[in-house]
């Protein structure tokens, strides 16, 4: 249990929820774990604001 293990790590389907993808990371070499990348997607609409009318 020195960590000298194989360099390998098995592949993790891509995680989807409804507005979040979770991919692995590549391994890197002499890196002590293997990260993962999360992408959000955009759930909140972005409207452009106009001043209201005087009365």
């Amino acid at each position: 249990m020195s960590g000298h293990g194989p360099s390998t790590r098995p592949k993790v389907p891509e995680g989807k929820s409804r507005f979040l993808t979770t991919t692995q990371k590549a391994i890197t070499e002499g890196a002590f774990h293997v990260g993962y990348d999360t992408t959000w997607e955009s759930f909140q609409k972005e409207v452009k604001y106009t001043t209201p009318k005087a009365p």
